[in-house]
């Protein structure tokens, strides 16, 4: 699935860019780059997600068949520049951009949210990836809610003995890898008031999360340290070194094209 124009002689003398997307923030960027003329922006996703918004640039979906896939795509789009704005967890896709960027000698720059840190009446048990989430659970029955997304339920499979309440972005295509499990299908943003009442609906005593990050913690982060449950946090995977911010303005410092104060309210 894309949206590419053809390229015309107009474009060929604008900034090309490529944005990785798959956080609001990517969003963000492509909003406020849409009314920039002189850059031509291609927003990616990596299709993880069913229908995702149409953004108002260029886009593409899918992935792009490794670092040598990626690299003749920057080479034959003639991108002048990439910002890798994929989610925290998304290790091999930034990986595979770092390592694609330096074979096509094009600069990359990563806009990551900073990570979550903890604070007073926090319960965390910090793990390293999500097998060691799902042992920390330990062997007593519990009611967990799995805020992790559709990828990893089945490391969760070998623990039975707990009940599990699942949200989901989009319906499964299959039945879920769980034997005792709900589900919600719902699109966040979530609010305090929502988080609540799911947790205590679903009468939760523990949650699994990752440290997605951001300037404002999550909801159900928020309403754990109020309701005193435990949350098992997992770590960010490992990414190799490279030059990141945290936001939207700095991204367009470094593209040489600050915003207009009309397009920073956007």
């Amino acid at each position: 699935m894309s949206s590419l124009p053809a390229m015309t002689s107009s474009l060929a003398t604008r900034l090309r860019v490529l944005i990785l997307g798959g956080t609001a923030e990517a969003n963000r960027l492509a909003q406020v780059v849409a009314k920039d003329p002189r850059i031509y922006a291609v927003l990616s996703y990596a299709g993880r997600t069913e229908n995702p918004a149409k953004p108002p640039i260029a886009w593409r979906v899918g992935g792009f068949g490794g670092i040598d896939g990626l690299k003749h795509y920057l080479m034959a789009e003639n991108i002048a520049r990439v910002v890798d704005a994929t989610h925290p967890f998304a290790a091999q896709m930034s990986s595979h951009a770092i390592a694609a960027c330096a074979a096509a000698n094009v600069p990359l720059l990563a806009l990551e949210r900073p990570p979550w840190q903890a604070v007073a009446g926090d319960r965390w048990i910090e793990v390293d990836d999500i097998g060691a989430a799902a042992a920390a659970l330990g062997a007593a029955p519990r009611r967990v809610f799995l805020g992790i997304g559709r990828q990893h339920l089945a490391a969760f499979a070998p623990h039975p003995q707990h009940a599990y309440l699942v949200r989901l972005v989009d319906p499964p295509r299959a039945p879920l890898p769980l034997r005792d499990a709900e589900m919600v299908v719902a699109r966040g943003p979530f609010d305090r008031a929502g988080e609540r009442a799911m947790l205590t609906k679903f009468c939760a005593d523990m949650i699994v999360a990752k440290n997605a990050g951001g300037n404002q913690v999550s909801a159900k982060i928020d309403v754990a340290r109020e309701l005193a449950l435990p949350v098992i946090m997992i770590r960010r995977p490992f990414v190799p070194a490279r030059q990141k911010v945290e936001t939207v303005d700095e991204v367009l410092h470094w593209l040489g094209h600050d915003a207009a104060p009309a397009e920073r309210g956007v």
